[in-house]
This record gives structure tokens, sequence and C-alpha cells, in this order.
């Protein structure tokens, strides 16, 4: 089903552009159109998306690499001059997360803008981001899990199998990448689908900590499939992280203060006593009943 692919997708002369970068390069602009159009819907500026990309790329690569650096500290303190090789593949997503989200910080305080309901505005788009940027693993033969004998099954050179797996008994691996993508992909239908739903009614804040339930979930899920995760104690860090992450966000989404519907009165032009009913963004108004209705003192004629 799958063949084993090519790093390389464009070559002139000493130029090479890799499949890797040209599918994390696909996933930035994405997630950027996705975002753009929230922040529309939502009555934002949607230049401030390009404006925070700016930022959370270049942060979000540096967290990212240097997560997988030490978590594969052992060969990078042999070959140091590989560390900034971003392009040979090998980026941890928990730091490429915790970058942006610095970049979101330092963006969101310079111009005065909501924290919460910008990474509302992000989420959606981070997950179908990182969907299309997971196949880049599959261009670079990694993120694959244990030997399989299913028709979906990848076939990994031997140069770039695990120790242990180099024997030629060993046709087909699990496609992790193709798994996280695919979870990804209907974790974002998801949140668009709670958004479009229930948007007006949720707090700043509450799709970010869905994402930190949903994308943390399957995390956790693939990382006990992976032959390579960085292990602390016996389980894989990425595990440790998603199941602190999760527990977090749950508590958060249970316990937060959400804004409290709450009613205030007011006097038309005509006299009219009005029952102004607010929550969230929006305002209602409408006009009361019985004797709530009535003018302050009968009109004389």
């Amino acid at each position: 089903m799958f063949p084993i692919p090519h790093d390389i997708a464009i070559a002139i002369g000493p130029l090479q552009v890799r499949w890797y970068s040209l599918m994390i390069l696909l996933g930035i602009l994405v997630g950027q159109w996705v975002a753009s159009r929230l922040a529309r819907e939502r009555g934002e500026n949607p230049d401030h998306v390009v404006g925070v990309l700016v930022l959370a790329v270049p942060l979000g690569l540096i967290g990212a690499r240097l997560y997988h650096v030490i978590s594969a500290w052992g060969f990078y303190s042999q070959y140091p001059e590989l560390i900034p090789a971003i392009w040979r593949g090998g980026i941890g997503i928990y730091g490429g997360i915790a970058g942006a989200l610095l970049a979101f910080v330092i963006y969101t305080r310079w111009q005065k803008l909501s924290l919460l309901r910008w990474l509302d505005i992000a989420a959606p788009g981070l997950l179908i981001g990182q969907a299309i940027g997971r196949w880049g693993n599959y261009f670079n033969q990694e993120l694959y899990g244990p030997p399989t004998d299913l028709p979906w099954g990848i076939p990994i050179d031997k140069a770039h199998r695990l120790p242990g797996y180099e024997s030629d008994s060993y046709k087909l691996f699990h496609p992790l990448f193709l798994y996280e993508s695919l979870f990804n992909i209907l974790g974002f239908f998801i949140l668009m689908w709670i958004n479009r739903r229930f948007g007006k009614k949720m707090a700043n804040g509450d799709l970010v900590l869905l994402y930190m339930v949903w994308y943390p979930l399957g995390r956790f899920w693939l990382e006990g499939l992976r032959l390579d995760s960085w292990m602390i104690l016996g389980i894989a860090t990425a595990q440790w992280v998603s199941g602190l992450v999760m527990l977090a966000a749950v508590i958060l989404l249970l316990y937060r203060k959400r804004p409290k519907q709450t009613e205030a009165v007011a006097v038309t032009a005509e006299g009219q006593t009005m029952a102004v009913a607010t929550e969230g963004q929006g305002s209602q108004t409408k006009p009361t009943s019985g004797a709530e209705a009535k003018p302050d003192a009968e009109p004389k004629t």
C-alpha cells in the first residue's frame, strides 16, 4: 500500500528540497488559513494570525528540535554537528507546542489581545496542521511502530531501522504517523463542530482546553507503540507529558469559572422598561411583562 519513499522532492544541482520540509510548510499554511477564517468569524483581525506565526514558527521549531535532541542526547553528544540539521527530521511535538505557546504569550501581551481567545482561534488550525505535517515522517521513514502483517503496514529501509529490526524477516511496520494524522483530522472536525454548535456559549479558553484533551489522548496511545521513545521510570516521557496535560485540561474544563448570565434593567426613550440579558460576549434585549412594563406614572390628559 505504501512504497518506500524518497526523501528528496526537488533537486536542482546542489539545491535539495526535502518532502519533510514541504509537508511541515503545507501544514503551517493550511493551519494559518483555518485560523484566519475562525478569526474573521469571531470578529477579530486575521492579520494577527500571520503576525503570531512570524514568531511561533521559529520558536516552535527551536522548541521541537531541543526536545528531540535532549531525548536522543546519547546520539547527539557524539555528533553535535547534526544538532541544527532539522531538515534530516527529528522534532518533538511537545517542545514545538511549548515554543509556539511562548510566542502566543509574547505576541498577545505586545498587541494587548486576549491570550485564551486567540489560543481558541489557533487550536483547530494547529490540529489540521499537525495532521498534514506528520506525513513528513513517512518520507523520512521515521515514527513507525512494531512489525505488522496488516495491509497498510509501511516498508522501512534497513538503513532507517532501529537496532534489532534489521532482519529480512521484518517486511512491514505500523505507520504511526498515519494513525496520528487520522486521529488529528478527526479531532479537527470535532473541534470545528463544537465551535459552530456551542461557540457562543463557551468561555474563552474552552476550545484550546479541548485540544489539550484530544491530542494528548492520541499521543498517549501512540507512544505505547513506538520503538524509540524517551523513557522515564519505564514509561515514555511523552506519555508522562500527555497524561499530565490531559489531567490539567479536564480539571480546568470542569471547574474553571465561566461568565454567568445576568439581567439588567434599561429604559427606552418612550419610557418602557426593558430587561437586558447578557451572557458571554453578546447581549439580548427584551421587554418585560406585567407590572414591570408600566410607566412610573400614568400620563395625564
